[in-house]
């Protein structure tokens, strides 16, 4: 059980619901893909929706967010008296930290880590030895003086947790933070590291509101329900510039709001006093101090160049503020015909629906077919960000394909390289079926069409994600094509050969 938040209209927290209205219009321009918003102002929640099919219990790939739960752990460790900020990394990790440390490594503390000030200029790579290699790697730079985004880093602070308490950073999280402010601990997923420790640096998967309760636990000075959760001092430190991040400018070129400071895994943003927890893709959730608001998204805000369109939408959101009535203004007239309009929209969100093109001529020379794959790597899984992060291994690959078609529903049966089966149903009707993948994420929406004649299109949108990857497989008399989407960073796989056995 928890508390839920007031539900309230725009007007009576000073907002005109004609305001939330554009704000809708500009994400909904086609250049991001948003999937859940809310916004609060006082404590009360005066607007929110998701688009179809996200909806409010489905969590959501957080990817950087994760770190500010990181670092709320650590927050709360050092609340409880286990950890000071100036203790050193070296004597929490005695048994992994080199023979000869240099002298920069022994310099090293848990507030360097907190605010990306470890002083490399590289991160190792995920491995059951990670927190040895990490410590093994140069730290060429003063503690504390340098910024380097160190996502390794950010994983790192779990590890200090489950060093001074034995719990990893979901147990220990539970009854001290998530408990109490009302996240729903087993509904939160996360990716882990060789060694079994939660990936605090990206690994997270929460909801559009778990994200906004977090954040009102900071916004409120680390006090939830007259309970200090969070020390007053050790907020304030968390969400004010601790390290100058300006060097981010070399390497982020379009993300302006990278630029203006860095406090404990939280960004600190353009206009004056506000700052965010940030995702790849844009999950952000952001404080407006002066207002007593926060507003919560979570999109894909991917395409273009780097952090390109994550900005654009930071920009958005900051036109927008710009547009509001002054922070002074607590309330405004009731407008019950625009609070409606709005109401009703929001309840209505949903992305574009599927394509519908169910039939081909092709379709029955399909029935009783099996393809094998001759070359290329095909899995029906999302892995590429979990390897990434995790260093966990590739899904196992497909070996044999079969279709079969009825109702404008396709079966796909996939035989697979460690001798598993797996079978997605597809809907070819313009809707989406559910499938359970296993593993992280484990939830598939998939839909398919026949592009022309002998190109059948499946798209799986990973609803536990950002992402929605399609499959494209080409006939060719006895041959079969699979052109698969680009992976991370635009890398496109190689096509993927099959035959008709």
């Amino acid at each position: 059980m928890r508390n839920e938040f007031p539900r309230v209209t725009p007007e009576s927290v000073g907002v005109p619901s004609g305001a939330v209205e554009r704000l809708l219009d500009r994400l909904e321009e086609g250049w991001t893909e948003p999937h859940g918003l809310m916004l609060m102002r006082r404590g009360k929640v005066f607007a929110e929706g998701w688009w179809a099919p996200y909806a409010p219990g489905i969590r959501h790939g957080l990817q950087s967010h994760t770190k500010t739960y990181a670092a709320t752990a650590v927050g709360i460790a050092y609340t409880e008296g286990l950890l000071k900020l100036s203790d050193r990394v070296i004597d929490i990790f005695c048994d992994e930290a080199p023979a000869h440390p240099s002298e920069n490594l022994q310099k090293l503390t848990v507030r360097d880590v907190l605010c990306m000030g470890c002083g490399m200029d590289t991160m190792p790579r995920p491995s059951v030895d990670w927190i040895r290699e990490f410590l093994a790697t140069p730290v060429n730079h003063v503690p504390g003086t340098a910024f380097m985004y160190n996502s390794t880093g950010s994983t790192l602070l779990g590890a200090i947790i489950r060093r001074l308490t034995g719990l990893g950073l979901h147990d220990y999280l539970k009854p001290r933070l998530f408990d109490k402010i009302g996240i729903d601990a087993d509904n939160l997923r996360w990716l882990c590291m060789p060694d079994g420790m939660e990936v605090g640096g990206g690994g997270l998967y929460a909801t559009t509101e778990d994200n906004l309760r977090l954040m009102k636990l900071y916004a409120d000075g680390g006090v939830w329900d007259g309970e200090r959760i969070l020390a007053e001092d050790y907020v304030r430190l968390a969400t004010t510039s601790q390290n100058d991040s300006s060097t981010e400018r070399a390497v982020n070129p379009p993300a302006e709001d990278n630029f203006v400071g860095y406090g404990f895994q939280l960004w600190m943003c353009r206009p004056k006093g506000v700052y965010r927890a940030d995702g790849a893709m844009g999950q952000f959730t952001i404080v407006f101090p002066e207002r007593d608001m926060i507003l919560a998204i979570t999109e894909n805000a991917s395409g273009g160049t780097g952090s390109a369109v994550p900005q654009r939408v930071l920009d958005t959101i900051w036109e927008w503020l710009d547009s509001l009535p002054e922070a002074a203004v607590e309330t405004l007239p009731e407008d019950p015909a625009a609070a409606a309009h709005l109401a009703r929209r929001m309840a209505m969100l949903a992305l574009p629906a599927p394509r519908r093109s169910p039939q081909s001529p092709f379709q029955p020379q399909l029935e009783g077919a099996c393809y094998a794959v001759t070359g290329g790597y095909l899995t029906l899984a999302e892995y590429g960000m979990g390897v990434m992060m995790s260093g966990g291994a590739r899904p196992a690959a497909v070996e044999t394909l079969a279709f079969s078609f009825a109702d404008n529903r396709c079966l796909l049966a996939a035989a697979l390289q460690d001798g598993r089966c797996q079978t997605l149903r597809i809907a070819m009707d313009g809707s989406r079926c559910e499938n359970e993948l296993g593993g992280l994420p484990s939830t598939a929406l998939c839909s398919g069409c026949w592009e022309d004649e002998r190109c059948f299109a499946l798209t799986m949108r990973m609803i536990e994600t950002c992402n929605e990857r399609t499959l494209r497989f080409c006939f060719d008399g006895d041959r079969l094509t699979i052109l698969q989407p680009g992976g991370l960073f635009g890398r496109a796989p190689e096509p993927v050969a099959a035959v008709r056995q």
